[in-house]
């Protein structure tokens, strides 16, 4: 009886190996994609696959490099150059000096220094405020937490264009205080610390810390402040840099709202004050102060692309 049972269970072995390869054959052919693997296993499918491939990256390259190549070369060319139609694709002679002039005569380095004292000053409060608002709905979970979250989600489907003028009139008498706030960094920092998405990706991440880790701290006594400052935050390196960069490149890039509420020259951001200071600039030099404008976001891209990356992919799985 036994011999009868190893033997169904050794004849059973080879049939349920041929049913899981049939079945792994099945779902294999039920997977489309545009190209077949039998396709690509021919010459031509191959070549036609790489053809495309090399199409479709030089165009979307050239879309997307394109502008900015334009703005570094016409930079580098004189007024008559640039202005001339067709435009030439490469300058017949480089003239840095438009670069130089560009930084002296748009004052370039006091509209820098405004720039990154809104922007780090913008990053500050929402690492202060955004960091608290997410540990709280993650962590703490307060009463209607969920509806809380909901609305200010719900925020990211308005335009940002409709919010400028009740925000704008805020700005000019702020309720309770009753004060002006035109011409103050307060009307740059102040709007900029109510960023839901910054909260979201936050709390997403919050959300994937074991809570094992706060159960252990509260039985060694520590508060939900200290564990926010001891746990929360180191473990929360990525994501901190994330909103980081996302807080100083939304300020450095910001025109409309920088534009509505420092109409005083001398505390005006970069964009602002190249737009202010464009009549009477030549062509060359006023594309030289875009680019020398461009260079800092660019190079926080090169620089953080990976942690950007990571730091947004980072509460994604649990496990």
């Amino acid at each position: 009886m036994a011999s009868n049972t190893l033997v169904s269970r050794r004849g059973s072995t080879p049939r349920t190996s041929a049913r899981r390869r049939s079945e792994g054959t099945a779902e294999r052919g039920r997977q489309r994609t545009l190209i077949s693997p039998a396709q690509l296993g021919r010459s031509r499918g191959r070549a036609v696959y790489w053809i495309v491939f090399g199409l479709v990256t030089v165009l979307f390259t050239a879309v997307f490099l394109g502008p900015l190549y334009w703005m570094v070369t016409g930079g580098l060319k004189t007024t008559q150059e640039v202005v001339q139609s067709p435009p030439t694709a490469f300058p017949s002679s480089l003239h840095t000096e438009n670069y130089s002039q560009a930084w002296t005569v748009m004052d370039l380095s006091r509209l820098l220094f405004n720039t990154l004292y809104y922007a780090f000053g913008a990053l500050a409060f929402q690492l202060i405020f955004d960091v608290a608002a997410a540990y709280s709905l993650s962590k703490l979970r307060p009463v209607f937490g969920k509806v809380i979250l909901g609305m200010m989600l719900a925020t990211l489907m308005i335009p940002a264009t409709v919010l400028v003028v009740p925000q704008y009139l805020t700005v000019l008498d702020v309720p309770l205080i009753q004060r002006n706030l035109v011409n103050s960094p307060w009307a740059i920092w102040l709007p900029s610390v109510t960023n839901a998405f910054n909260i979201f990706l936050l709390k997403r991440f919050f959300d994937s810390i074991p809570g094992e880790l706060l159960d252990a701290a509260a039985m060694d006594g520590a508060s939900p402040l200290r564990t926010l400052r001891s746990i929360i935050l180191p473990i929360s390196r990525p994501i901190l840099g994330v909103v980081s960069i996302f807080a100083v490149v939304g300020v450095w890039k910001d025109f409309l709202w920088p534009m509505l509420t420092l109409p005083d020259p001398s505390k005006q951001t970069l964009n602002v004050g190249i737009y202010s200071l464009a009549s009477g600039v030549p062509e060359n030099v006023l594309i030289a102060a875009l680019t020398i404008a461009s260079i800092p976001t660019l190079l926080i891209f090169l620089l953080f692309q990976r942690n950007i990356m990571s730091g947004l992919t980072a509460g994604g799985l649990k496990g």
